[in-house]
């Protein structure tokens, strides 16, 4: 197997509300990640899980999510930061646990924090 299919990649968010801009850009990078052949999971903690609250006419958050899903990448949320809101979660934002978190991290080549 080449070495491009086995990397992984994670991506955590944690302010999305403050800046959709970064947001934005996070889920294109991961969009093109996916593009060049690479896994993506996106976990969501803290403030992040209110990914599905972000309206900005600039920055089609919502719809850049959606891409990455459909290109196969992973959107996961930290279920006590879900709980924590009263969200059930949803499609974009469904609810993960510390595990989910941890197994990212555990089996990711990279790292990166937004």
């Amino acid at each position: 197997m080449p070495a491009r299919e086995a990397r992984h990649e994670a991506w955590r968010n944690h302010h999305p509300e403050t800046d959709p801009e970064t947001v934005f850009n996070a889920l294109r990078l991961a969009l093109y990640s996916l593009e060049q052949g690479d896994k993506v999971r996106v976990f969501l903690s803290g403030k992040g899980v209110d990914i599905d609250n972000i309206e900005d006419p600039r920055f089609d958050v919502k719809g850049q999510a959606q891409k990455v899903l459909d290109a196969g990448g992973r959107l996961l949320a930290c279920g006590a930061c879900l709980g924590l809101r009263n969200f059930p979660g949803s499609e974009i934002c469904p609810l993960s646990t510390l595990k989910d978190q941890y197994e990212i991290v555990r089996d990711s080549d990279k790292v990166v924090t937004v």
